[in-house]
């Protein structure tokens, strides 16, 4: 029996907010598990929830920016220490109608990072694949 079976695990929406090769990134706070590590706006999926109506909700929640996903780029399941995750990553884009401050300030923590400086931030295990999905499609291409 794989340990992804032994104990629960948890849905993850993530949304992955682009605005010119730009992504809304937080860092954890020191309460939290994970602590100290960069992480896109996200949270658990709620039962019946769709993953990327979670990863439009929790970034609303997060950051106050509203966002529409638009396609997933990556699906990662990932055994940590403390518990076993189904990440939904989510490409997302600030909705047409928001206000023009919220797409150039910080965001209740979270910052507007541009692409190139994904690879030396500190993200979890669990988003290596997609850091390297981001870097070929926005730096590299």
């Amino acid at each position: 029996m794989s340990v992804m079976n032994e104990r629960k695990t948890n849905r993850i929406g993530i949304a992955v907010v682009e605005h010119q090769r730009q992504f809304l990134i937080g860092v954890r706070d020191h309460s939290t598990t994970l602590a100290g590590h960069h992480e896109f706006p996200g949270g658990k999926c709620e039962p019946g929830e769709a993953p990327d109506a979670c990863a439009a909700r929790e970034c609303l929640e997060e950051t106050g920016l509203s966002v529409r996903p638009a396609e997933e780029l990556l699906y990662v399941e990932h055994a940590y220490d403390h518990a076993d995750v189904l990440l939904h990553f989510w490409l997302c884009h600030p909705e047409p109608a928001a206000p023009a401050h919220l797409l150039t300030e910080d965001l209740k923590g979270f910052l507007w990072i541009p692409a190139e400086e994904l690879p030396t931030l500190n993200f979890p295990a669990a988003n290596a694949p997609l850091i390297d999905l981001l870097i070929n499609a926005y730096v590299r291409s």
